[in-house]
């Protein structure tokens, strides 16, 4: 006889907790956390020049810059929600902010290129720790009528972090040098650690077992090695040398961990878990609206300022209804009200569907409405798309796990995240490269050559009318994964729900 997987037993009944009084106040503190790991995944985006001019820095110094604070983060999340449940998250939470802080200290006095590139990575250790323990603290301390709108308020602000980044680096390289970009993050730290200290509760797995050190050692190399892959992959091409090593030590390496997670007495990640239908209809689900909400931005910049003219700053303030629409609803509690009343596979179907609506009247706006007026349609509906599906999904990934391993589902939610934003910027990337290519007759590898390499104003003008096609063509891909990832992760969630025993319903009367 087969036993049913731990991820798919209905949790035992207990006698209701009593809510904790400063659970908002909580809240408020480990979004602050939040929200500083968040903006530097973005905000050196316009600090390019300013970096080459002061660092002497390359195109591969700022590649490495920039990315080296993402890969040691994405490497590290698994590991990080592991050691989160064994040694403490209120532990875990402090000595993030801890690393973070000394990692921004580091950067903003570095005085070369390495040193830089070298403190980022230490930023990246802390942001994977904080990324985790964050999510995993709001499910301790937030029973089951909260958590939904609990985790909404965490996505709204992953939302602002993400969109505000830019707008936050321009503010900033307008009246300080670029060490402020980092120098920033200080007073934020320092007034976390002080919250995190008085208000957040410790909380771990209540049986502890001994560190899986093999296998946070081989899904730190794998998911490095990956993420490297996929971030490379537009700049050195997919066929290069250092793409097909990254892909293929990643693919060993995540074999690996596979296999002995399997054999494990006592694994970091149960692999049962993923024959329970809602945790990989969630995880599926997360991977696509990432994909496409991370490629599809990446794209618009370009569009914002190559096709529509717009400066770095201008076109930063035009996104920020995107992240604006999904603030606005997650922390009024209207996407809450709405998810519990559609249940989870219905706010995801509902919210995939507007996400991929929307990035598709971005693609087609330039063609039917002059202005901005149809890129902000469009911008609202990916907006409201975000705020329905994104907490549903991260409810789904950690509601389908025992609540003793929150701290590794939230590892596995922010892994899912980065991976999927990452695949975004890349596959549409090369999409639109592709696209720019075969229309513009000549062999310019990007918009400012092939409009350098043309002779009159009329050639200018087809050349960026094709670079708009290439755009839409981009954006368009991404909408049609989104909507079919969203059909097939709500499919497996309504299964799930179908076959699994009616639990978890909140009620008002204990007995």
């Amino acid at each position: 006889m087969t036993a049913t997987p731990a991820a798919e037993q209905p949790p035992a009944l207990a006698p209701a907790r009593p809510r904790d009084p400063r659970r908002w106040l909580i809240l408020g503190v480990i979004c602050l956390a939040q929200l500083v790991v968040i903006l530097d995944n973005t905000i050196l985006n316009v600090a390019v020049p300013t970096l080459t001019d002061d660092l002497g820095a390359t195109t591969a110094d700022i590649q490495w810059i920039i990315n080296a604070y993402v890969l040691v983060q994405a490497g590290l999340l698994l590991a990080a929600g592991a050691a989160a449940d064994r040694y403490g998250r209120r532990r875990l939470l402090l000595a993030g902010l801890a690393v973070f802080g000394a990692g921004s200290l580091a950067a903003g006095l570095a005085h070369s290129t390495a040193q830089l590139i070298a403190a980022r990575a230490g930023m990246g250790v802390g942001g994977a720790l904080l990324l985790t323990t964050t999510l995993a603290v709001a499910v301790q301390v937030f029973d089951e009528d909260e958590r939904v709108r609990a985790i909404g308020i965490w996505a709204a602000v992953n939302a602002l972090g993400f969109a505000a980044g830019p707008l936050v680096g321009g503010v900033l390289l307008d009246h300080f040098w670029w060490g402020a970009l980092f120098l920033v993050n200080l007073p934020v730290v320092v007034l976390g650690l002080c919250a995190v200290a008085v208000l957040v509760p410790e909380s771990r797995a209540e049986q502890s077992h001994r560190p899986d050190l093999p296998g946070a050692l081989l899904s730190t190399v794998a998911m490095t090695a990956l993420v490297y892959a996929v971030v490379s992959g537009p700049e050195h091409g997919w066929s290069s040398a250092q793409v097909l090593l990254g892909a293929v030590v990643g693919a060993c390496a995540l074999a690996a961990f596979v296999a002995w997670e399997r054999h494990f007495p006592h694994p970091m990640l149960d692999m049962s878990f993923f024959s329970n239908r809602t945790f990989t209809g969630a995880v599926f689900g997360a991977l696509l609206i990432t994909f496409g909400s991370g490629g599809a931005l990446f794209l618009l910049t370009q569009q914002l300022q190559f096709v529509l003219g717009y400066g770095p700053l201008e076109a930063g303030l035009r996104t920020a209804p995107f992240a604006l629409t999904v603030v606005l609803l997650n922390f009024t509690g209207i996407s809450a009200r709405f998810s519990t009343r559609l249940g989870i596979p219905g706010a995801v179907a509902l919210g995939m569907t507007l996400l991929a609506c929307g990035l598709a009247a971005v693609a087609v706006a330039g063609r039917l409405v002059d202005g901005y007026g149809g890129l902000l349609a469009g911008l609202v509906l990916m907006g409201v798309g975000c705020a329905f599906a994104n907490p549903a999904m991260a409810v789904a990934v950690l509601g389908s796990m025992p609540r003793e391993k929150a701290g590794a589902g939230a590892g596995i939610e922010g892994t899912v995240t980065e991976f999927g934003s990452g695949l975004g910027v890349a596959v549409l990337g090369a999409v639109l490269s592709a696209r720019f290519s075969a229309l513009v007759p000549v062999t310019a590898a990007s918009l400012p050559a092939a409009l350098a390499a043309a002779d009159s104003g009329a050639e200018r003008a087809t050349v960026t009318r094709a670079f708009g096609s290439a755009l839409e063509t981009g954006q368009l891909v991404g909408a049609a994964a989104v909507l079919i990832g969203g059909l097939v992760a709500a499919t497996l969630l309504r299964r799930a729900e179908r076959g699994a025993a009616p639990v978890a319903v909140p009620v008002t009367d204990p007995a």
